[in-house]
């Protein structure tokens, strides 16, 4: 089960087909998704932590924390993929349309630097402190995700930037099929 904590909020939303990268070939895409979903990018800030998450249903099928280290790579006019070491895996995005794809990758890059500027933060502020946190130890308190907090109600739904799959379904093309040329130019991406 995804869970937020209390101080996890969407903040930018589409709608996608969701794949995942065929674990047993590494080459083929399997989709997670029968049809468009919403996919939500999350800031956590009690954590100052940035996650994708998308559910089909009241199935996760995207919880990736996005890290300094990852990158969005548009492989089609439609299609883009990224490499997530922590859940060992590569998620591709059909999109609707070129736009949606590249407003996406436009927050994928922006909450990406933010993720940096963060950890750059974080670090300083550990190398300052020499005295123990003085966190709660309760810890996060936690609340299901459920699809109504991800996908929205009707009204919300219908934003702008939430769109309903009105064209064809996005697949996979043939240059994002052979991910395994790309380790070579690509070495963060690696999946073990």
């Amino acid at each position: 089960m995804v869970r937020t904590s209390n101080w996890e909020q969407p903040i930018f939303s589409t709608r996608a087909h969701v794949f995942q990268i065929d674990p047993n070939t590494k080459k083929n895409w399997v989709p997670t998704s029968k049809h468009a979903v919403t996919v939500s990018y999350f800031y956590d800030s009690t954590r100052n932590v940035y996650r994708i998450i998308s559910l089909d249903g009241s199935k996760a099928i995207i919880n990736s924390t996005i890290t300094p280290n990852m990158t969005f790579t548009k492989t089609s006019q439609k299609f883009g993929q990224w490499a997530d070491s922590r859940a060992n895996t590569v998620y591709g995005l059909g999109f609707s349309s070129e736009h949606h794809l590249s407003k996406f990758a436009e927050k994928f890059q922006e909450f990406k630097e933010a993720a940096r500027l963060a950890k750059e933060k974080s670090q300083e502020k550990m190398e300052l402190t020499s005295t123990p946190s003085q966190e709660s130890a309760g810890g996060d308190i936690q609340s299901p995700l459920t699809p109504e907090s991800i996908n929205g109600t009707d009204d919300e739904r219908a934003t702008p930037e939430v769109t309903q799959n009105s064209e064809p379904r996005a697949e996979p093309t043939q240059n994002a099929l052979p991910f395994t040329h790309r380790y070579r130019f690509h070495s963060h991406i690696l999946i073990k």
